[in-house]
């Protein structure tokens, strides 16, 4: 009934009209796969109570044992809702956020290989956790479901999920292996940055201080 429910829902997004991608914000989210990570990155600009929401349960741990229980090669790979596709038990703090929509935040941003589109039914405002990462070009599905970041890095881990077997059930395209979250993790493209920076000075530091200690030394033995 869940599967069956879903059509074009199975994703949500629209991508710029421009030539270029809206900016993405500094959060980047990693999905350990059982063939490979997926990084992704989230547009604020375009869709903020999307990313607000999927971020929650990024950091609630609510896509850890979920799946990806579509892969249709050259369209998209879509992740489970995680109410029923995870195989762990949820605890009450990731079932109330997973179980919250979120209006459809609609845009111009175009839908494309590796943007993620979230997945919905006929209701434009029934969006919870399951979306699609797109796998090709879908024109067919801009302004009608929300886009709300794109892949960073993983393309070879999306490219292995189109290399596996699948079965056909209604209009979906399903892997017979199941593609598993093994566990999730975030982290801030901006702290790295900083933290980088500080690596860097406290480096140059040390080496001054070499240098002062054999100045010191040659002049004042």
């Amino acid at each position: 009934m869940w599967i069956a429910g879903w059509f074009c829902v199975a994703f949500v997004a629209v991508v710029s009209a421009s030539s270029e991608d809206p900016e993405l914000g500094s959060a980047r989210v990693v999905f350990q796969t059982n063939y490979g990570d997926i990084e992704f990155g989230f547009f604020p600009s375009v869709a903020p109570k999307t990313v607000d929401h999927i971020f929650k349960l990024v950091r609630l741990g609510c896509y850890n044992t979920n799946h990806f229980f579509r892969v249709d090669k050259g369209f998209v790979a879509q992740v489970a809702d995680v109410v029923g596709g995870r195989s762990a038990p949820m605890n009450e703090e990731q079932r109330k956020e997973a179980e919250k929509t979120v209006i459809g935040e609609f845009s111009d941003v175009k839908h494309v290989r590796g943007i993620l589109s979230m997945g919905r039914y006929s209701d434009p405002n029934s969006a919870s956790s399951s979306f699609s990462i797109l796998l090709g070009d879908a024109p067919h599905l801009d302004g009608q479901y929300a886009i709300f970041g794109k892949v960073t890095k993983g393309d070879d881990t999306l490219t292995k999920f189109e290399q596996l077997p699948t079965r056909r059930e209604g209009i979906f395209v399903m892997p017979t292996e199941r593609i598993t979250i093994l566990s999730s993790y975030y982290y801030d493209t901006e702290i790295v940055t900083c933290e980088e920076e500080r690596s860097v000075l406290r480096r140059k530091l040390a080496a001054s201080a070499v240098e002062v200690e054999r100045q010191r030394m040659k002049c004042f033995p």
